[in-house]
């Protein structure tokens, strides 16, 4: 298996953003309970990390993810999305959290999205990285 190295672009207690120049997609790995806040906030730097890095492919682990955070779903379905689509997104690869709560809030916040064929939810990082590499 080959290492790649990757650049760390962000990380804050609840959220790490790395670039893979390798692999050519951004990592973002989600940690501990989130909330409204911390939801935006973290989709914002990723908005705005894709666009300084110009890379246009993310893989967005929830893996770490605790808890419900539906209360953002409705702003990422109608305003972070359509704003990552506009600025170039090319595919979105989004692993579901274990946890049962923050997998309800992950399909809530997919049933009010538009973008059907641009994001993909995976159980397992393999799985999304495999889509990510066929994409």
């Amino acid at each position: 298996m080959k290492r790649t190295r990757t650049e760390l672009l962000y990380r804050d207690p609840s959220i790490a953003i790395e670039y893979n120049p390798v692999e050519e997609w951004i990592y973002v790995n989600w940690r501990g309970y989130q909330n409204y806040e911390s939801v935006v906030a973290g989709c914002e730097k990723m908005l705005e990390l894709m666009q300084k890095v110009a890379c246009y492919r993310i893989l967005n682990d929830n893996t770490h993810v605790e808890g419900k955070w539906s209360e953002a779903a409705k702003w990422g379905a109608e305003v972070w999305f359509p704003a990552m689509f506009e600025a170039g997104l090319q595919c979105f690869a989004w692993i579901y959290s274990p946890s049962f709560l923050s997998r309800l809030s992950t399909d809530k916040l997919l049933q009010l999205a538009d973008y059907p064929d641009g994001i993909k939810v995976f159980d397992n990082l393999q799985q999304a990285k495999d889509w990510m590499r066929s994409a």
